[in-house]
């Protein structure tokens, strides 16, 4: 099964399109999702993004209709080389912050130094975790919406740990990044506006 990353203007598009590799469709809205049955076997899921649910009707027209972006919500990117936050008033970045931090890579070395150069790297790795977490804090405070994460799993808990940030409220999509730079966090943006398919070709 193939996940695919689809933004709402296109997604009427992209339903036409399927049924067309697929000699045509039946759409319905089933446990919170537009689905899809193809004649051939074929079949896609379509999510909606912050979580939500869908029970309108079997249309890809009328699911696009129904998409909301929150009034207030943020993006929390996180890994070893760096963070990226934002937080957003619908599709607007009305506040945001990229750092990036220099964590020292694996060695080959064994014994002393292979544990010295760990210790090194765990350190690196959590004074960056906090310099997010700080940032974040601000970003975020007051923040009544959700929030949407990714980059390293381990490393975005780490800084949920953080008290300030314990209220937050975590929805999908993950967003699998590489190290956050600006143009990351923009497109980790539209990624978290998209509709999330799930799509199993015949």
């Amino acid at each position: 099964m193939a996940q695919v990353t689809v933004p709402p203007e296109r997604f009427v598009r992209w339903v036409a399109n399927f049924e067309e590799r697929h000699g045509g469709a039946t759409l319905r809205a089933e446990e919170g999702a537009l689905s899809g049955h193809a004649a051939d076997g074929s079949t896609f899921r379509a999510h909606p993004p912050f979580a939500a649910s869908y029970a309108g009707g079997p249309e890809a027209a009328a699911f696009v209709d129904s998409l909301q972006v929150p009034d207030a919500w943020g993006v929390l990117l996180v890994r070893k080389g760096g963070f990226a936050i934002a937080r957003l008033a619908g599709t607007a970045i009305t506040d945001s912050k990229v750092g990036q931090r220099h964590v020292q890579g694996r060695t080959k070395a064994g014994g002393q130094s292979q544990q010295r150069f760990a210790r090194r790297r765990d350190n690196q790795a959590r004074q960056a975790y906090e310099a997010a977490a700080e940032h974040a804090a601000r970003i975020l405070d007051g923040l009544t919406g959700p929030i949407v994460t990714g980059g390293d799993r381990t490393a975005v808990d780490e800084v949920l740990l953080d008290p300030r940030l314990r209220r937050l409220t975590v929805v999908g999509p993950w967003l699998a990044v590489p190290d956050p730079r600006r143009g990351v966090l923009e497109q980790a943006v539209r990624d978290a506006c998209a509709v999330q398919v799930e799509v199993l070709n015949a």
